[in-house]
């Protein structure tokens, strides 16, 4: 499969970030990807005080706007992540749509980004956002794939649930500082790839060192072998991968780790 990832610049203006989506994802389709991801919180600035202001309920303008993307392109859309409200609770949201623009999954970030690096980033997402419960994969005519968001890669039980479930890729919208990009960007993504040998893919919005967070960007694509398919710059950017499924297989063949798992020993079990 063709799978493209939209590496948007983000503004404190929606309406022109829903526009650029929307042009992007056009083109992309245009140069053939079947899915495209977009990445977290990509129609408003990244910063706790926005989510309760720039956040909507499910089925308001930012949602709309995918659905469309997704059918008028006819491509199956990751729609990044925004602030979703539901009553007086806002979350991180990423929503993924059919080519025919029906919502087909919904992942709430289950791991909120609250971390103080000593000499470093602070940032506390639970200031303003609400944590989400549960797992969630989804189905394409590729095979099942995981979705998470960005401080969800970190916790290895959540993708291995995913593998469990039968995932042949992992699709993580994300926005890494600079401070947390640099040293652990591509070891994620590998290491995830690696572990439950699968495709991972990370979208993070472009790089803008006078907005309040500053995006490490180098969206990136990963083989379940560790090979590093794409990784994009820092600027705004429309990039393709091959993800080539039959891979799999292979890997897993040549390194049954699943099947040498000591589940007599351990195991990882989903609680809900």
């Amino acid at each position: 499969m063709l799978l493209g990832i939209l590496q948007s610049a983000v503004s404190a203006n929606k309406k022109e970030n829903l526009r650029h989506a929307s042009l992007g994802v056009q083109a992309l389709s245009r140069s053939g990807a079947q899915l495209i991801v977009l990445p977290e919180m990509w129609n408003c600035p990244y910063e706790a005080k926005n989510f309760p202001v720039y956040a909507e309920p499910r089925g308001g303008e930012t949602f709309t706007a995918m659905a469309d993307m997704a059918k008028n392109s006819h491509i199956w859309l990751v729609g990044g992540s925004i602030p979703e409200r539901e009553g007086e609770q806002v979350y991180n949201t990423s929503f993924v749509f059919s080519p025919e623009g029906i919502c087909i999954a919904a992942h709430r970030k289950m791991h909120l980004f609250d971390i103080d690096v000593r000499g470093g980033q602070r940032f506390f997402e639970s200031e303003t956002l609400s944590a989400g419960d549960a797992v969630t994969t989804f189905g394409t005519p590729w095979g099942i794939f995981g979705l998470c968001i960005c401080y969800d890669l970190r916790f290895p039980e959540l993708c291995r649930l995913m593998a469990l479930r039968g995932a042949v890729c992992v699709v993580v919208p994300a926005a890494f500082n600079m401070t947390t990009g640099p040293a652990h960007w591509d070891p994620l993504f590998r290491q995830r790839a690696v572990d439950n040998q699968l495709f991972t893919v990370g979208a993070a919005p472009a790089r803008n060192t006078r907005g309040p967070y500053v995006s490490y960007a180098h969206s990136i694509a990963v083989s379940p072998w560790g090979d590093v398919l794409l990784r994009a710059g820092t600027r705004p950017e429309r990039a393709l991968a091959t993800l080539d499924l039959s891979r799999i297989a292979d890997v897993r063949e040549q390194l049954p780790l699943m099947r040498h798992r000591r589940t007599d020993i351990y195991e990882v079990i989903e609680k809900r």
